[in-house]
């Protein structure tokens, strides 16, 4: 998977789960603050990640993910190898 496909498929699926336009992605975009996300959405958004890539993303990694950028580099790091 191409980080150009990541970036799209990401965008599509958190724009359609948290119901944003997609023109909010911007890459260096506070994820938290984009998307309004409380700690139970956070918890909704890591499921979303882990089921659709099947990455797995411990709670000791959430500090490292703080913008849209983090998030793909963070995915396109941790694909399971096809």
């Amino acid at each position: 998977m191409t980080r150009t496909e990541i970036v799209e498929k990401v965008n599509a699926v958190l724009a359609e789960e948290f119901e944003v336009e997609l023109d909010v992605f911007t890459p260096d975009a506070n994820i938290k603050e984009t998307l309004s996300l409380d700690s139970l959405s956070l918890v909704d958004l890591v499921a979303i990640i882990q089921y659709t890539y099947k990455v797995k993303v411990p709670v000791s990694d959430l500090p490292k993910i703080q913008t849209f950028n983090n998030l793909y580099d963070y995915i396109e790091e941790h694909l399971p190898e096809e």
